[in-house]
């Protein structure tokens, strides 16, 4: 009978070491690897964004149902990335871990960093477009089209404070569930280690940066075919974008380099003083 309760599962200090390990070989990556890995990663995020829209277009639902029933839809984007295997900017904030002890330089990290941020963003919009074309938006009646205009229009005009913070959040809870997932032995364990960090996010209505390149590029390419909404949604722009970028990168920084990464850093692998001298 105690076997039931005998979850197979690392323990903490071997999750930090696990990370620690994971993260001098993504910083190691060749880069032809690295971009590639990272634009599906964006694609896989945004596929995770679709299911939630899907789900926030049906407008049966109250809110807290279908903002809890969008996250565990939007959960499919981070297992996709954690097991079937890609590079994701948010994620890779857990690389300050191998960094803090200095088994990466900071010119590997950084170029970790960058490069996964472009293919990201380049696998997100990219998707954007295909489905853009694929006229999925006029399922229920466009009743999809327009949850995407009202999600890139709410995105785009929040304040600067409020995005940062909101990402900050964001990215806690994402590198919590990437953090849980290194804990699992099986596909099983890993997918509910996801699951409910991610779907947390999405129903409080926090902020993650890569989501938000396929969000607001896709409420752009859908103003194209909607005059009406283009009229009232001005702030859904290339400007909109980037007002909204700025804070959300740093906030997701902060929320899983220093909230998580290096936390768990000073916690289970900085060495003493003592162990030093010894």
């Amino acid at each position: 009978m105690a076997k039931v309760f005998d979850f197979d599962v690392y323990q903490p200090k071997e999750i930090a070491k696990r990370v620690e390990t994971t993260g001098v070989t993504k910083a190691r990556l060749p880069m032809l690897s690295m971009a590639v890995l990272g634009i599906l990663a964006g694609a896989f995020i945004g596929l995770g964004a679709l299911y939630f829209v899907l789900i926030k277009s049906d407008q049966s639902l109250g809110f807290a149902l279908s903002q809890v029933l969008g996250g565990v839809a939007f959960s499919l984007g981070l297992i996709l990335v954690v097991i079937a295997g890609a590079e994701l900017f948010t994620g890779n904030n857990l690389i300050v871990m191998a960094w803090a002890d200095r088994k990466v330089s900071t010119a590997n990290l950084l170029r970790n960093w960058l490069v996964v941020f472009v293919s990201n963003f380049a696998g997100a919009i990219g998707l954007a477009y295909l489905v853009f074309k694929s006229g999925h938006w006029e399922m229920n009646d466009g009743a999809i089209k327009d949850e995407y205009i009202k999600i890139a229009a709410a995105k785009c005009a929040l304040p600067f404070w409020q995005a940062f913070f909101r990402a900050v959040l964001c990215n806690l809870l994402v590198c919590l569930a990437i953090w849980m997932a290194i804990a699992g032995r099986s596909v099983f364990d890993k997918v509910v280690a996801i699951v409910f960090p991610i779907s947390a996010f999405v129903a409080a209505g926090f902020e993650h940066c890569v989501a938000n390149m396929y969000f607001i590029p896709m409420g752009m390419f859908l103003m194209s075919v909607d005059p009406s909404a283009a009229s009232l949604h001005a702030e859904i722009n290339g400007a909109g974008l980037v007002r909204n970028m700025i804070p959300v990168i740093l906030g997701n920084l902060t929320g899983g380099s220093v909230l998580v990464g290096l936390v768990y850093y000073l916690i289970y692998l900085r060495k003493s003083p003592e162990s030093q001298e010894g």
